[in-house]
């Protein structure tokens, strides 16, 4: 069955599916259902989480082995598997249709990764786990699906908003969700039982270092290698969370991978602009940016990305704004050497 995000508490509390899909383009909201998913997993006795991510070189049989195996530590075993932006091909195909031919009641399985396309719902294995669980697309918001989010935010966390205020908000965060909910949780220690203005929102944003991630994403699109360095020492300095940058730096990349293969498919220029709300002021510095990378440059870009966020989850990441860096870097030239993540065996 399909259910949409907001949908996911109620559709929790009516009962534990064997599968989950949690696929989209909005990654605060992913990893809010699938907290809720382990929460509600969780009361049920499932208390060994085991997690998985889809690297070159994964071998499918550690999935089917840990899915049918005996937990030594639980009764009940969750199992967290990140697609990593991937699909899973063929050898992935017929691993999900061996797990879906004899699902085990001990185990619930979450599949999470990149939007759901046309032809990834057309696939076996998507309709399978799909009717056998249920699929959680994580769209991301605008317009009232966004005021309404925000609304819903808000009111978890006891924070009460004049309607400026809600629209500074979102202007000043711009669509990230992860950015605008840490806000309120600030907001709802500065100013608890009152209700804040817009002037307030805007003081408390001045000098917040996210404002710079803008700066961040404007010099990767200009191509500037200096600046992208000197934005990012001051993010470091600033505890700046990694995966705040990896959605800013991925959805970069994945708007200009979008608009290159809708040029090469002839689709006109003003009208990818606009479908991807790409403003006036900022078309310039994008025109620079599809002019200078070409596709194959863009598409490594997101297996950096991919990898960055699976070893930041996994702890695997020595060094996180060195191989951010590294990865804003080749938004301007090709580095030829790997990112610092340690691999443990």
């Amino acid at each position: 069955m399909r259910c949409y995000a907001n949908q996911l508490p109620d559709t929790l509390r009516k009962g534990l599916a064997p599968f989950y899909l949690v696929l989209g383009e909005e990654p605060f909201q992913e990893a809010q259902c699938v907290q809720q998913i382990k929460q509600a997993a969780k009361q049920q006795g499932f208390d060994e989480v085991i997690k998985f991510s889809l690297l070159p070189g994964f071998d499918w049989q550690e999935l089917l082995a840990q899915y049918n195996s005996m937990s030594l530590f639980s009764a009940r075993t969750l199992i967290e598997f990140d697609l990593n932006q991937q699909k899973p091909g063929t050898a992935g195909s017929d691993a999900f249709k061996q797990l879906l031919a004899q699902p085990n009641p001990d185990v619930v399985l979450i599949v999470k990764g990149q939007k759901a396309s046309q032809e990834i719902q057309r696939g076996a294995w998507f309709k399978g786990l799909e009717k056998q669980g249920v699929y959680v697309p994580c769209y991301e918001l605008t317009g009232q699906h966004l005021q309404r989010w925000l609304d819903s935010q808000a009111k978890q966390l006891k924070v009460a908003l004049t309607q400026d205020a809600k629209k500074q908000l979102l202007l000043a965060t711009e669509g990230n969700l992860l950015a605008t909910h840490q806000e309120l949780e600030k907001l709802a220690l500065l100013y608890p039982s009152q209700t804040v203005n817009d002037e307030q929102i805007l003081a408390g944003l001045l000098n917040q270092s996210k404002f710079d991630i803008f700066d961040l994403t404007n010099a990767t699109l200009a191509g500037q290698a200096k600046k992208i360095t000197k934005v990012m020492v001051k993010l470091a300095e600033d505890n700046t969370e990694p995966n705040t940058l990896v959605w800013a730096l991925n959805k970069q990349q994945q708007t200009l991978v979008s608009i290159k293969q809708g040029l090469q498919q002839g689709q006109n220029i003003t009208a990818l602009y606009k479908q991807h709300n790409i403003w006036k002021n900022q078309q310039p510095l994008t025109q620079q940016a599809l002019d200078r990378l070409p596709l194959q440059q863009l598409e490594q870009i997101g297996l950096l990305l991919a990898q960055i966020d699976s070893g930041y989850k996994r702890g695997e990441l020595t060094a996180p704004y060195q191989a951010l860096l590294h990865c804003a870097l080749s938004f301007c030239y090709h580095i030829p050497i790997g990112l610092p993540i340690n691999h443990t065996d």
